[in-house]
């Protein structure tokens, strides 16, 4: 009997208007019971407000297996680039430098 492997390979299409990507610079992370949020926002300087440019659904199951599936390719780009520089964090929250001055009230 032959074995071909062809049996589990799943068919992907990538269209145009998706392959281009959505820039994000800021996540938000909910979650229920039965499933996780994940609101992907932008931010842009001089803008006081961001706007969410994408929000994935996942079960717990895939959100798990894709936090591996991320954990592995940060490791392998850190193997490759060097280590990621954690952005500084101010009374918890991340700070978004923009490249201009800051200030603080």
């Amino acid at each position: 009997m032959e074995n071909n492997h062809n049996d589990n390979q799943i068919n992907i299409e990538l269209t145009e208007d998706v392959a281009s990507g959505i820039y994000s610079n800021l996540a938000i992370i909910t979650h229920s019971p039965g499933e996780f949020v994940s609101d992907f926002i932008q931010l842009m300087p001089g803008v006081p407000k961001g706007k969410v440019k994408s929000r994935i659904i996942m079960t717990p199951q895939n959100a798990k297996r894709f936090m591996k599936a991320l954990a592995e390719n940060i490791q392998k780009y850190e193997q490759t680039f060097g280590v990621i520089q954690e952005v500084e964090q101010h009374n918890g929250v991340a700070r978004m430098n923009f490249g201009t001055p800051t200030t603080e009230a």
